[in-house]
């Protein structure tokens, strides 16, 4: 992993970056090796909805979002809870899963907590 405080913007063609956020319309289907993905957009203890969509829009960028309401179900909780915001962590589970083993459905295990509110529909029975 390379770090610098250089802009993605700078460093990568506008068409090949893909910002990961919640509020996009497009499902991520697959992992294109010619994408750079941005995620971890904000880092907040809370969730302003719209506001990674809002950004990547100012910037021209494509956006997309992970495969939660595909392949995921919303289970029942007490506080009647469901969220498909993720920490920077959970989202790198998730993708870098999907990457060895091209399955969203172990990605999504690996990723996303139940305390999101969503759970395989095999772990929903």
């Amino acid at each position: 992993m390379d770090t610098t405080e250089e802009s993605y913007l700078d460093l990568f063609p506008l068409d090949a970056i893909v910002y990961l956020t919640p509020d996009s319309e497009n499902v991520l289907e697959d992992i294109d090796a010619n994408k750079v993905y941005v995620l971890g957009g904000l880092v907040d203890e809370s969730i302003h909805k719209k506001l990674t969509l809002q950004r990547a829009q100012e910037q021209s960028l494509q956006t997309a979002r992970l495969p939660i309401r595909e392949y995921m179900v919303k289970t029942t909780n007490t506080k009647n809870y469901h969220s498909e915001t993720l920490a920077i962590n959970q989202v790198f589970d998730v993708l870098s899963t999907y990457y060895e083993t091209r399955s969203w459905p172990a990605a999504l295990r690996a990723g996303v907590s139940s305390g999101k509110g969503y759970v395989l529909p095999d772990a929903a029975k």
